[in-house]
């Protein structure tokens, strides 16, 4: 429900209606993975209590992406193929070259997949189109491509890119660490990583230290720059920025879950949660590719979508 890592994306073209993408989402639903296929996937409900492609909460809609993919471990088929190849010598004496190796080996691949073991996974998704994002709940890039691939797919396109800030983000996250402090309502945490330069570069992973330490500053003295930090927002919301700009590890402090968990049945702290997270996250996003909001702009939007849950509810 909540959302642990993040791939953002920003929507210039804005965001589609809700019934436009619960009619696109349902012409690529999801279907179990069988016979010889070895994947497949496409969009589940998005809430476990509902079985709509789509489920909004003030202007963000969610949907999920679900994969299911056989499990065929490699050595089962070579201790097969081995064994096959085995009975073949002994029964013919001869030797069986790489060709019919290969197609033996397509044999029993096509005799096991309809038997093997299946593991599904799930990507969920948040599109606002009151701010014009999507956000991902996942950091890594090839996982968060597939969903918006198959979204495009659906959708017969989208026009997606990821955020982009004044400086580098390498560059913006060394001045910080060079600094001791992060800008507006931001405040640094205890983690990061730094890489040197060259084609072997060293990296240095810090956890559980104080950022503005010497021996920190020093590895930037040293021309290292980093490449994730570890960030708070506003006494909320605590996460890892990386190079790329996605959130990893993202904490939902205690002030924002006791919001979302007023509420009186599923549904409702579903809704809350929602809100409440497309908010933060918003305003986290907009504030790290300007680093000019002030620090009242982020509470008073963050307040207003909890004013706003409160009154519906």
């Amino acid at each position: 429900m909540w959302f642990k890592n993040t791939t953002v994306y920003r929507l210039p073209d804005g965001a589609p209606s809700k019934a436009d993408l619960a009619d696109a989402l349902l012409d690529l639903p999801f279907a179990p993975c069988l016979g010889l296929d070895w994947f497949n996937e496409g969009f589940d409900s998005a809430a476990a209590f509902d079985d709509a492609p789509v489920f909004e909460a003030d202007g963000s809609l969610r949907l999920a992406l679900k994969r299911e993919e056989k499990v065929l471990p490699a050595g089962v088929i070579r201790s097969i193929l081995d064994e096959q190849v085995a009975d073949i010598k002994r029964a013919e004496a001869r030797n069986v070259g790489r060709k019919e190796k290969q197609e033996m080996k397509e044999q029993i691949i096509d005799d096991l997949l309809p038997r093997a073991f299946t593991r599904s996974s799930r990507i969920e998704a948040l599109i606002d189109g009151k701010r014009g994002y999507l956000l991902v709940d996942n950091a890594r890039r090839a996982k968060a491509e597939n969903l918006l691939t198959r979204l495009r797919e659906a959708l017969g396109g989208i026009n997606a890119r990821y955020p982009q800030t004044r400086q580098s983000r390498t560059g913006l996250m060394t001045d910080w660490l060079a600094a001791g402090e992060a800008p507006g309502g931001f405040e640094l945490g205890y983690s990061a990583t730094l890489e040197g330069v060259g084609d072997v570069h060293p990296v240095i992973k810090i956890s559980r230290k104080d950022l503005t330490d010497a021996d920190v500053t020093a590895h930037i003295n040293k021309g290292m720059m980093v490449t994730e930090v570890e960030l708070e927002w506003r006494d909320s919301v605590r996460f890892v920025l990386t190079r790329d700009f996605s959130l990893k590890r993202i904490e939902w402090l205690d002030v924002l879950q006791e919001e979302a968990e007023g509420g009186d049945d599923a549904l409702s702290v579903m809704y809350a949660s929602q809100v409440i997270q497309a908010a933060a996250l918003g305003e986290i996003i907009d504030e790290l590719e300007s680093l000019k909001d002030s620090n009242d702009r982020g509470i008073a939007a963050l307040d207003e979508a909890v004013d706003a849950f409160s009154e519906l509810m």
